[in-house]
């Protein structure tokens, strides 16, 4: 029921964009429309991850983080610059502290519900290169350095270092977790004025392997939902 709300509110929100997009063509060209200049190319941002379609027992502890980088080469499409797209490479590390406990003996890996007396945190963790795809709107000009921002589009990762680590009472443990997907896919939207920009992230795959359980034999179906700031720079 989950995913199906959210790729509800999903297409209101594309939907939203093209409308925002077919009005932007019926506004008068600025004085500057001959000039060739370019926006918002390299970008930072910072955030916190949710996890949804989590089983009823696995719950979301500490701080579940995301960081990431990258170059947009932007694409105008109209004579006066402010509709375009926006194709990238970047790069990001998301952190996922939940209660769910993995063992790994040879090339199998178990999961199970901490027991509480003795546990201290459990993370998932990821690096991944991206490649986001976007739709631009915005109200900037050559001469306008504070302008309103609508960004929506699909970004592809490719997951190159995964890891699981849990810390006890007792010590600590660690390992490379091949049950995370190597390759994962959602949808965002970016919205803002001049730096402050909110940036929402919905994954469309789950991110762990289909083949993934609890040992009480139920899907590990994770989605990450991730909120943040992201910051734009020329």
């Amino acid at each position: 029921m989950c995913a199906s709300y959210m790729k509800r509110c999903l297409l209101l929100v594309f939907a939203t964009i093209f409308g925002l997009v077919a009005r932007a063509q019926v506004y008068p060209e600025s004085e500057y429309a001959g000039t060739k200049y370019l926006e918002d190319q390299f970008y930072v941002g910072v955030g916190y991850n949710f996890l949804v379609e989590k089983p009823k027992d696995v719950v979301q502890r500490g701080l579940s983080y995301s960081l990431q980088a990258g170059f947009i080469r932007d694409i105008p499409l109209n004579k006066r610059r402010n509709v375009g797209f926006g194709l990238g490479a970047g790069y990001s590390v998301s952190s996922y502290y939940t209660n769910m406990v993995a063992a790994k003996e040879g090339d199998d890996i178990s999961y199970s519900i901490a027991d509480l007396q003795d546990f201290k945190r459990s993370k998932l963790e990821t690096h991944a290169l991206e490649v986001p795809l976007e739709f631009r709107w915005r109200t900037s000009t050559d001469v306008t350095y504070k302008f309103w921002r609508v960004y929506g589009g699909v970004k592809v990762s490719y997951i190159f270092a995964k890891s699981y680590r849990r810390v006890n009472e007792s010590g600590s443990d660690r390992f490379r977790n091949d049950d995370l997907q190597d390759l994962q896919y959602g949808a965002f939207l970016r919205f803002g004025y001049n730096t402050w920009n909110i940036n929402i992230y919905y994954g469309l795959n789950s991110l762990l392997k289909d083949n993934v359980f609890l040992d009480n034999d139920t899907p590990i179906e994770l989605r990450p939902l991730k909120v943040g700031l992201i910051f734009y720079i020329l």
